[in-house]
């Protein structure tokens, strides 16, 4: 992919007849604010694939060497742009009286959000940023803020009935379902993954992993 890199001034005006060289007066913060915003409005308009650095440096009325003075790629910028696509404030946790329709319906949530078209961005972002260790950790990081509370949870109920081990109400654990989910996306190349496959995943693998012993 390339690199879409420029060094050069940015006082002329952008494709879009803004004139960079005001926006450009910007600093700090409320610039970099600025630039992910534009970031993550093109990724919702034109999809990761489609991005440019020229199209985010315009809308954003900057240069694209203030772009890359703090992220080094593409990729890189998107990575800190996804944040701003992620769910915000918290969500409600479902609390049907059995962990197995608990874990279903957070699964079921996840892949909605995974079929979306913000999950479609979150699957090229995953490919595209394989043996970056830097940028898959942060993605990580971003997407476990979003996972764990919920899961957590409906785990720790589960484990005062009786349901769970108490010794599984641990972040890394609590998120296997998730994590199992992502994968399915990545290996498979499907949109949508079908209701049975998350009912596999429930019963096949995360019921057992957190039952509590007999």
């Amino acid at each position: 992919m390339s690199s879409d890199r420029n060094t050069g001034s940015g006082d002329a005006s952008d494709a879009t007849g803004r004139d960079v060289a005001a926006a450009t007066r910007r600093r700090g913060a409320e610039l970099e604010q600025a630039i992910l915003r534009a970031a993550a409005e093109e990724l919702t308009e034109a999809g990761y694939q489609n991005l440019t650095m020229d199209g985010v440096a315009a809308r954003a009325g900057t240069a694209k060497n203030a772009i890359y003075r703090r992220w080094p790629s593409r990729a890189a910028l998107c990575v800190a742009a996804y944040r701003r696509m992620l769910p915000t404030g918290p969500s409600e946790t479902p609390d049907t009286g059995t962990l197995r329709s608990d874990a279903l319906a957070l699964l079921t949530r996840a892949n909605g959000r995974m079929s979306s078209p913000a999950g479609k961005i979150l699957r090229e972002l995953l490919v595209d940023i394989q043996g970056d260790v830097e940028r898959a950790r942060e993605l990580r990081e971003q997407l476990g803020q979003v996972n764990t509370g919920p899961w957590l949870t409906v785990l720790a109920r589960a484990a005062a009935r009786g349901e769970a081990d108490p010794g599984a109400v641990t972040p890394r654990v609590a998120t296997v379902a998730v994590d199992l989910l992502r994968n399915e996306y990545a290996t498979s190349g499907v949109t949508a993954v079908p209701d049975r496959v998350l009912a596999e995943i429930v019963d096949q693998v995360y019921l057992p992993l957190v039952r509590a012993p007999r």
